[in-house]
């Protein structure tokens, strides 16, 4: 069994696993179905055992279930855990019509959140994205106010610019900046992951295998669903995109491991301050992604993939390049 190590999230920051577990999947997001109740809290569990105790979830995730969720699983074990939650997302029947992020919202979201959890303090609280609706000394400036008042002990940021990043850590201390990291998705390299590391903030990376691509199992065509509405997963964009990732099988074939989890450990190798973030919802995923976090790359490795998926070789647009 893999125990996984433990880094300081940003300078200075909390000790978590450098492996992260992302709860949204077991419950109902999107139009999809909630996992079963029990092998999701058995999961957690199992996660908490093998030392991956930072939980990702949010508040519209299943419109609360998967906080309640967290919440059973975590019972007994405040302890082991360090609860990373999103907030400021709002839905209506499986849509998303927006984002609150008045001080007056956020004062009320994070009083249900704790109930929910069954908890006093969340870990790391974050918005969800900003879209300058509310000035952003606002939004962070209530963040900081719940530090002060003990209801949330650091502050994270996600989905946001390297210029907004700036603002938010001017305004108070930011600790992790949540962002779609990937082998296919690197257009972060350039200016958003740089100054997160000038200024001493933890990376959470998510979609490591780039919304199911970099898994192997795509091909062509795709059954409707949830990838048609992005551009990467349709027409020839897709089939060059697929050509890139025989690559990737093949190198997953010579090492002996899954393309999944050369995906994962190609972003665990991108820096210490930088964590996977790896969504599960079956205890029968954890074997084969904590072992991801024992693979490296020869020289030789490392050059054949950051050439083959350099920035702007995977073809079209996907929600993380809005």
């Amino acid at each position: 069994m893999t125990t996984i190590k433990k880094i300081n999230l940003g300078q200075n920051g909390p000790l978590v696993s450098k492996l992260g577990l992302g709860c949204m999947r077991m419950s109902p997001v999107w139009g999809s179905q909630a996992r079963d109740e029990n092998e999701s809290i058995a999961t957690i569990r199992a996660a908490l055992d093998q030392g991956i105790n930072f939980l990702n979830t949010g508040d519209f995730y299943g419109s609360g279930h998967n906080e309640l969720l967290v919440g059973k699983a975590i019972k007994g074990r405040r302890d082991d855990a360090f609860i990373s939650v999103k907030f400021g997302g709002i839905f209506y029947n499986n849509q998303m019509l927006g984002l609150d992020l008045r001080p007056v919202a956020i004062k009320n979201f994070i009083n249900y959140s704790l109930v929910r959890l069954g908890i006093d303090t969340i870990d790391l609280y974050q918005p969800c994205r900003l879209d300058n609706s509310v000035p952003i000394e606002e939004v962070i400036g209530t963040i900081a106010d719940l530090i002060k008042e003990g209801k949330v002990r650091y502050l994270g940021v996600s989905e946001i610019t390297a210029e907004q990043l700036r603002k938010a850590h001017s305004i108070h201390p930011v600790t992790a900046l949540e962002i779609g990291y990937s082998l296919a998705d690197r257009q972060i390299e350039s200016d958003l992951l740089p100054v997160a590391e000038a200024l001493g903030i933890g990376v959470v990376a998510f979609a490591n295998t780039a919304e199911g691509l970099l898994t192997g199992d795509m091909k062509v065509p795709l059954p409707e669903g949830y990838h048609h509405h992005f551009s990467r997963f349709q027409g020839e964009n897709l089939v060059k995109n697929l050509e890139k990732v025989e690559v990737l099988k093949q190198m997953a074939r010579d090492k002996g491991y899954t393309p999944a989890q050369l995906a994962i450990a190609w972003v665990n190798a991108q820096g210490e301050h930088i964590m996977p973030l790896v969504s599960m919802s079956s205890r029968s995923r954890l074997p084969e992604n904590t072992a991801a976090m024992e693979i490296s790359f020869s020289p030789e490795e490392m050059n054949t993939l950051n050439t083959c998926f350099a920035p702007g070789a995977i073809l079209g647009g996907t929600y993380l390049q809005r």
